[in-house]
């Protein structure tokens, strides 16, 4: 098999790179030269303390990481394929915490509890006040005329799903946002935020879930939080599980919903005829397609816990495995012409929601609702809308996220 012909350097986790791309020629290389590819690292530079990590890029090998979790651990280094020099072991450890970060028999204990909260009735239950609420999102933005997508639209109605899920009052998504966008924005130095930063605004965010788990503690009431912490003897989650499973959410149901939005208007702006269909049709394929064109998260990583082979390639235990969700949803053995952005594609069976196993993503059923739902509420106020320059990409070793999409409302 020939080696990839990748620049001396090339680092798939490179914040620079994503920046202005995701690097689809680079994967489509490796798929076919090497498609689990050791990338090599300065000593320390993701903040592991190692030399560098394994790039898998296929469907399959992805899907098989990902359900292997005895072998392939999320806990071991945390899912978060780069953080940077700066940061500590003490800090890394800390992420453990997260449900992202944990490994079964513990993953699934807190799961379980958690899942009450994604149920498809408790999710048919906010569907009414989510379709009033994205109506209500792409009305206001559309009174402007022109303006940030991403801002004005995209961002809103994830953020009033979580709030609308577990409780927290709407006034307070505003907060949630910003220590949201702090903690993954660590790598944009036009954000002016360092790791210290989003470290704090990750402790602000988890206090702030605790209080609220406190709270409803002494006041129960009717909504997730109460269900999730009530009686924490019988199977619940403590106030502080609970803080790190809002930290996730915010994360987790925030950013990457949002981003998908926003890829997804990209993409039938830039592919109109996709556009005309959708607002003729409304196929119910579109959101998944919508999640495989943006692939909002690039990659998460593993760490063997063992001497394994994968793809023909023998993996050390302890190194990092790298499973990049972006390669594989455009893996040209498992999809028809992957470059091209199409609706009605089906079947679709991309990793965006994750490759499968126990991190498969808790939310999926809440991300389609949201695409389907604020999709549908611009087909009918702005059917016209229209760009007016070109996305402003998030300098991001890990998350492919837009900044700024400038547009008019029509």
């Amino acid at each position: 098999m020939p080696c990839p012909a990748l620049p001396d350097g090339f680092d798939f986790t490179d914040p620079d790179v994503y920046q202005s791309r995701v690097p689809l020629p680079e994967f489509a290389q490796l798929r076919q030269t090497a498609p689990v590819w050791w990338n090599a690292q300065p000593h320390g530079v993701a903040g592991f303390g190692d030399d560098g990590y394994w790039v898998v890029t296929r469907h399959q090998d992805v899907k098989e990481v990902s359900t292997r979790p005895e072998v392939f651990s999320a806990n071991l280094n945390t899912s978060i394929i780069r953080f940077n020099e700066a940061m500590t072991r003490e800090q890394i450890d800390v992420q453990k915490l997260i449900m992202l970060n944990m490994d079964p028999p513990e993953h699934t204990r807190v799961r379980q509890i958690v899942q009450r909260g994604f149920t498809p009735r408790s999710i048919r239950a906010l569907e009414d006040a989510l379709r009033h609420r994205a109506a209500q999102i792409v009305a206001e933005a559309a009174r402007k005329g022109s303006g940030d997508f991403v801002t004005d639209i995209a961002c809103e109605l994830p953020l009033q799903a979580i709030a609308e899920l577990i409780g927290i009052p709407q006034d307070d998504r505003a907060r949630i946002f910003d220590w949201s966008n702090k903690m993954v924005a660590y790598d944009d130095p036009e954000l002016a935020i360092t790791e210290e930063v989003g470290l704090n605004a990750a402790t602000e965010l988890i206090s702030y879930a605790m209080n609220l788990a406190a709270e409803r503690k002494e006041c129960p009431a009717k909504d997730i939080v109460s269900q999730l912490v009530a009686a924490e003897h019988e199977g619940n989650l403590g106030s502080d599980e609970f803080g790190f499973f809002v930290l996730l959410l915010a994360v987790a149901g925030n950013e990457t919903t949002r981003n998908a939005i926003t890829h997804g208007m990209h993409a039938f702006l830039t592919h109109p005829d996709q556009w005309e269909l959708f607002k003729r049709e409304r196929p119910g394929t579109a959101a998944e397609e919508i999640v495989r064109w943006a692939t909002p998260v690039v990659s998460f990583q593993r760490t063997a816990t063992q001497d394994t082979e994968l793809g023909g390639a023998k993996i050390k235990k302890g190194q990092r495995v790298g499973i990049f969700y972006s390669s594989a949803n455009n893996d040209p053995e498992v999809f028809d012409h992957p470059e091209v952005f199409d609706i009605t594609r089906d079947p679709n069976p991309h990793l965006g929601f994750g490759g499968g196993g126990p991190h498969f993503c808790l939310g999926k059923s809440l991300a389609v609702l949201e695409i389907n739902l604020i999709f549908g509420a611009i087909a009918d106020t702005m059917p016209d809308i229209s760009l007016a320059g070109e996305p402003r990409r998030l300098r991001s070793a890990w998350l492919n996220g837009v900044k700024e999409l400038q547009v008019h409302y029509g």
